[in-house]
């Protein structure tokens, strides 16, 4: 049977899919299938009650209309300039202006953290034109900060798993009591390059978004009157950036202990954010795996020729499963192949401590020459680890730390 597809008995040419290209279509067919299993499943709940809500809405606009002797026409023309004007902020109830400066200064939050709730929004021209320029280095700048607070939140993780694992190994007696004065221990040297599980962080991550979410909406249904379940709904479309804007904090005129309230809405919104945001970027490189799984299972399902040759070619793969036998390429080596003893990592093994430490001290500077040499047209050499995982390590902080959760992690 010939080779067709993704078979990597196929001569490369022009219009061969590369393996680069190959997860990136099966990423976007991928995405396109949940986007529409999504639509379907809203569709079918919310659906009945649009249609429920619109015909009830009907029937008491058309009572109003012939209890107060008025056209259809002329109301619908006035509720419209009603609809306008609460864009441009005017409500039925008491609420705070829109933009007093406390009130601007909650909007600008809202814009460089991309949440974008669209309760308030510019209606002049001039402040249109300036929230473009505004928004693009606000966002740009708050990115990096999520991004620079993932790294440094990886590192305490890190950091106290290793401790723990540490106690744990000197309470059995496999570890001695001064690590220091047995450097020659091997159970002292691999020791010193362990790295937690990825999916350790990830149930960190889980644990604490849902323990912020959760002391947070204790906070928001009391002062905002709403249910316990609206109020964790408020925190994963805020947290998560989705921002609807059917539910916004801290819109009232006056709260009790108004200060202290919006100082903590301000806390909570900040670290679920950053919570979130890095627990999205921990998923997806489990997202990563689990692509990386299925083309492993897909690639020459049709040609048994293929799988010795795919199998000398790719035994170092980095796939769910199976355990990398040698350290490939660091950013901080720019190029340098380690040896295999020193480079040897742990199966479901994702960050080293030493790398994290000094990644951090570098990733501006490593930043900074990644996009000259972009600009320049001399792209970075991908590591072969990006190669075998089949997705770029990207520019910045976020590249950084996505070669360093993608070096190692892989299924236990």
């Amino acid at each position: 049977m010939a080779c067709r597809g993704l078979c990597c008995c196929s001569p490369p040419g022009p219009g061969a899919l590369n393996e680069d290209n190959a997860r990136f279509l099966l990423l976007a067919v991928l995405i396109v299938l949940y986007m529409l299993c999504g639509a379907a499943v809203f569709s079918a709940i919310e659906l009945p009650r649009e249609r429920e809500t619109q015909q009830r809405w009907q029937a008491r606009l058309e009572n109003f209309s012939q209890r107060h002797n008025l056209s259809l026409a002329d109301l619908r023309e006035f509720l419209w300039e009603y609809e306008v004007a609460y864009v441009a902020g005017v409500r039925v109830q008491d609420v705070r202006p829109r933009w007093d400066f406390p009130g601007a200064f909650y909007f600008v939050g809202t814009v460089v953290s991309t949440i974008g709730f669209g309760m308030t929004t510019p209606a002049t021209i001039a402040g249109k034109l300036f929230l473009i320029f505004y928004g693009l280095v606000g966002c740009a700048g708050t990115i990096l900060f999520f991004n620079l607070f993932l790294e440094r939140l990886i590192t305490i993780i890190a950091y106290v798993m290793k401790s723990c694992h540490e106690r744990q190994l000197r309470r059995k007696g496999v570890l001695p009591q001064d690590t220091r004065q047995t450097s020659g221990n091997p159970e002292v040297d691999s020791l010193a390059g362990w790295k937690p599980s990825v999916y350790y962080v990830m149930l960190i991550l889980c644990l604490a978004s849902l323990i912020i979410s959760c002391c947070a909406s204790a906070m928001y249904t009391p002062i905002e009157g709403w249910s316990y379940f609206d109020s964790l709904y408020f925190c994963f479309v805020a947290f998560s950036t989705i921002g609807f804007g059917d539910l916004v904090s801290s819109q009232n005129a006056q709260y009790d202990s108004q200060g202290l309230y919006r100082f903590g809405n301000f806390i909570f919104i900040l670290m679920g954010v950053c919570c979130i945001y890095s627990l999205f970027n921990v998923i997806s490189i489990v997202i990563k795996q689990s692509i990386n799984w299925i083309l492993k299972k897909l690639e020459c399902k049709f040609c048994q020729r293929c799988q010795r040759k795919l199998f000398r070619s790719r035994r170092n793969a980095v796939v769910p499963g199976t355990v990398p036998s040698q350290r490939n390429v660091s950013i901080e080596s720019d190029g340098v192949i380690e040896s295999d003893t020193d480079g040897r990592r742990m199966s479901g093994e994702m960050i080293s401590m030493k790398d994290l430490l000094t990644s951090n001290k570098v990733s501006l500077a490593i930043m900074q020459k990644q996009l000259s040499d972009t600009a320049n047209g001399c792209p970075r050499q991908m590591t072969s680890v990006s190669r075998q995982n089949g997705f770029a390590g990207g520019v910045g902080a976020l590249g950084i730390m996505n070669n360093r959760l993608a070096e190692t992690s892989t299924d236990r």
